[in-house]
């Protein structure tokens, strides 16, 4: 829904007793600051909030991490995942094609902040 529309439906509301003077100023400037957007289009699409926070592993990793990052996202056991790039590799090459994209691809995991106190 575009911004016209959401001031549109915003002023509908207001003129119908929905929404009092101080509710409608809240949810217009919301919308004008462009909160309103942001957050719905983070909510609207979950799928792609999953997808961002893929990370290789630095702990689980065998060669590139990709099959320990898919595990930790997904809750699938690592070596599960690993027999199967493995079964897709015997297709053509299509595991090995896939692994390594997602090697190139997909970010490193960060490494564990440590503190370090000093005496």
């Amino acid at each position: 829904m575009s911004d016209s529309e959401e001031l549109a439906r915003l002023a509908d509301l207001h003129q119908r007793g929905a929404l009092n003077d101080e509710e409608f100023a809240r949810a217009k400037a919301r919308l004008l600051n462009g909160e309103a957007t942001a957050r719905s289009s983070a909510a609207a699409n979950p799928a792609m909030n999953v997808i961002n926070s893929l990370r290789r592993s630095r702990e689980d990793r065998w060669l590139g991490g990709v099959c320990g990052g898919i595990a930790q996202l997904s809750g699938i056991a690592a070596w599960f995942l690993r027999l199967v790039f493995a079964l897709l590799l015997l297709c053509g090459g299509t595991g090995l094609l896939i692994y390594l994209l997602m090697w190139v691809f997909v970010p490193l995991d960060e490494p564990p902040v440590i503190s370090q106190r000093t005496a």
